[in-house]
């Protein structure tokens, strides 16, 4: 089948950026495509122009307003708001992204978060630098350690990311609680998920919250100083979803005044984190640099996502990971 794919993958970090090797590749794998791999946004709307589909991370406004031939455009992340302009949300393209690749990998990094948090790992590494054995300190200075196995944990949002999570996590022992915007939709891994509604209800009796959601008007500002004054003195928060679910200067608050045990974020609301913030020194809080999808098959599994879904397209079948427009996940 003749077609024609724009890859328009440009990021600061240089691995999010499109391989070299994927516009060739999938030319030999699908016969007829013709696979046009851009090195700017300059030649965008000319090249979109004709073309059937677009592979991107970010597209701005404007940039697609020709593009009359353009039926999907898939996003090379999990989030799709960088596609989301007007003329894509106001038009029959199919929008489809990543969640699929990314989904187990930041699973993981999240379980890693809230067990080295429970097993106060960071306070380990800072005796270490300090050439200093510190058994007694771990116990008896500030947050003890703690084990998973029968703590509570609430997932928020159970996508492919929240999903993962409560599976990992219910494999370890823990009692597991999710929340979504569509409850009846369930979420493997946890025992009962529940609407927004109920989170209030939740969050006095949990040990752990991962925040796993799109964000959507619901979940801006979700974890807000109210909400984490709900929370026990002794749970912890993870936030492997976007900054803006949680409220940074409530937070550093929060665990500042001792009305929370800890926290450990790979998303904020300004990024890079600006080095005057306070999370930065902010004690009990664990910083990663919005890596948890980093993966040496990252480019791999991008590519067998994207070959998944121009064969379904080619054969007029339904894609995969197709995100709703309107509420943006």
């Amino acid at each position: 089948m003749e077609m024609k794919l724009v890859i328009c993958v440009h990021h600061y970090f240089q691995l999010y950026q499109a391989p070299e090797w994927l516009a060739p590749n999938l030319e030999r794998e699908f016969p007829g495509l013709r696979a046009i791999s851009l090195s700017s946004y300059d030649d965008l709307p000319r090249e979109a122009a004709d073309a059937d589909a677009l592979v991107a991370w970010s597209v701005r406004p404007g940039q697609l307003a020709a593009a009359k031939k353009l039926r999907w455009l898939h996003s090379t992340m999990a989030a799709v708001g960088n596609v989301l302009v007007p003329e894509v949300v106001n038009s029959d393209i199919v929008v489809t992204n990543s969640s699929s690749v990314h989904g187990p990998v930041v699973a993981e990094h999240a379980l890693a978060l809230l067990l080295a948090l429970a097993r106060q790992v960071p306070r380990s590494r800072d005796y270490q630098r300090e050439g200093r054995w510190g058994l007694e300190a771990l116990y008896f200075e500030g947050v003890r350690p703690r084990t998973v196995g029968g703590a509570t944990l609430v997932v928020v949002g159970m996508g492919a990311i929240g999903s993962r999570v409560a599976q990992m996590a219910s494999a370890l022992g823990m009692k597991v609680f999710g929340v979504r915007e569509h409850p009846a939709r369930g979420g493997e891994g946890a025992e009962q998920v529940f609407g927004f509604d109920k989170l209030d209800d939740l969050l006095p009796k949990v040990d752990f919250v991962v925040l796993a959601a799109p964000v959507t008007p619901k979940t801006q500002g979700l974890m807000n100083a109210e909400r984490l004054a709900l929370l026990p003195r002794t749970a912890f928060i993870v936030n492997v979803s976007r900054g803006a679910l949680l409220d940074e200067t409530a937070l550093v608050a929060a665990i500042n005044e001792g009305h929370l045990a800890g926290a450990a974020l790979d998303v904020f609301a300004e990024e890079p984190l600006p080095a005057a913030s306070p999370l930065w020194r902010a004690p009990q809080v664990l910083i990663t640099p919005h890596s948890a999808a980093l993966n040496e098959h990252l480019w791999q599994r991008q590519y067998e996502c994207i070959c998944e879904n121009l064969r379904r397209f080619q054969s007029g079948r339904p894609l995969l990971g197709v995100v709703d427009k309107v509420r943006g996940y």
